[in-house]
């Protein structure tokens, strides 16, 4: 009698390229919300009366609780699954999408932002993991750039829309936030068709970080990154005060037009980097936030609107790329476990920049006038750009194309 041989197992299908992005989708939808306030802040400032200093106060709020949010969503993710983590997070940015409808006093601008802040939080963590969980071991470069492209272009959408609809149609602090409590609606439907992976093991949270042959990775994401986002936070919190400080251009739609051109920079960053080495990806962000520092000193010093909006597109494509680049190689070397820790622990080191330089920015604006702060913030970014250029080249080894989702550092 002829024993047969056992059957090799039927290789994976893989996955479409439709599925990953589909899985991007709730991603983009909180990303809309993250900044569609910025072109409001004039608005809110006119009706309620104050300082530039507490304007960035109120951007920075989203920022607090963001980091707050990452401290555990990304552990949390990883233990008990994404969906759990997801869902309260879309749940807290339809709360922040109320508050903003109605708001008539600055603790409630800055509770919507915290909250807003909670959900971009959450999603950055175990929604980028959930990217990565459906598009598989194959497919990490693909899932690196869906996540990341979702994340700027949700971002830049969000303040074209709130320039748009708050300058031609009635009720400028309301329709946006209808809007995207719509997407919001459509997101979670996403989410509940995600994969829910988690060890389930037990959750003991602890401050994100990735294992230790994976910091030298996680050092080079944040090199590049933390002074990327914090100018485009600089662009966001103070970009519309400085076009009507410098320019008299208090338009909101130019506001807005000037946050999407920033975030669509950062998008087409990314995708015509995806065949380049991260070593050079992250070279090439490092570069474009110094070139966006130079922008915005001959913006302050011509009075230039040109010059602002070249500062602003070069910015995004700093901070796209710097994403882009610390994403694949977290996503590339860090344990499937440890993703969403791994993700929360590169936003930390970047966003914690980009709230107290801006922060800082604004105050300083306030004694020493717009002008002469801002000059000095671009000073400082344009010095850690560049500290951050070398220690991205030195943490970073021979390297292959994102678009290969290969080992990249």
């Amino acid at each position: 009698m002829t024993t047969l041989a056992p059957r090799a197992p039927a290789p994976a299908e893989p996955v479409r390229t439709g599925r990953i992005w589909l899985a991007a989708w709730p991603v983009f939808a909180v990303f809309v919300l993250s900044n569609a306030a910025t072109p409001l802040y004039p608005l809110w400032q006119q009706r309620l009366g104050f300082s530039a200093g507490t304007m960035t106060v109120i951007f920075a709020g989203y920022i607090v609780g963001l980091i707050g949010a990452l401290l555990v969503a990304g552990v949390l993710s990883d233990r008990i699954g994404r969906r759990p983590v997801l869902l309260p997070g879309l749940l807290l940015a339809l709360v922040a999408c109320a508050l903003f409808m109605t708001a008539g006093s600055v603790p409630m601008l800055v509770a919507a932002r915290v909250l807003t802040g909670v959900a971009v939080g959450a999603t950055v963590s175990a929604g980028m993991a959930a990217v990565a969980d459906v598009a598989g071991a194959g497919r990490k470069g693909a899932a690196a750039l869906a996540s990341s492209t979702a994340m700027v272009f949700g971002a830049g959408t969000g303040p074209l829309l709130a320039g748009l609809l708050s300058q031609l149609l009635p009720m400028p602090t309301v329709l946006v936030f209808a809007v995207e409590i719509g997407l919001l609606v459509s997101a979670g439907v996403v989410v509940v068709g995600l994969p829910s992976a988690g060890s389930k093991t037990g959750v003991r949270l602890r401050i994100p970080f990735v294992p230790q042959s994976n910091r030298r990775q996680l050092a080079a994401g944040i090199a590049v990154f933390a002074p990327g986002i914090t100018a485009t936070s600089f662009v966001l919190s103070l970009g519309p005060a400085l076009l009507i400080e410098l320019l008299g251009a208090g338009n909101r739609i130019v506001a807005g037009a000037m946050a999407f051109a920033m975030f669509a920079a950062a998008t087409a960053a990314q995708f015509a980097a995806r065949s380049l080495t991260t070593r050079s990806i992250l070279s090439a962000g490092a570069a474009a936030t110094i070139a966006a520092m130079l922008a915005l000193g001959v913006a302050l010093v011509a009075n230039s609107l040109v010059a602002l909006v070249a500062a602003a597109m070069l910015a995004g494509a700093g901070q796209g790329l710097g994403q882009l680049g610390g994403l694949t190689l977290l996503l590339t070397a860090v344990p499937e476990t440890r993703r969403a820790e791994a993700n929360s622990a590169l936003n930390i080191g970047g966003y914690i920049p980009a709230a107290a330089l801006p922060t800082a920015t604004g105050y300083l604006g306030d004694a020493l006038g717009l002008p002469w702060s801002a000059g000095l913030f671009a000073a400082l970014l344009g010095l850690l750009a560049l500290a951050g250029a070398g220690v991205a080249r030195w943490a970073t080894r021979d390297s292959r194309p994102v678009s290969s989702g290969a080992h990249a550092g």
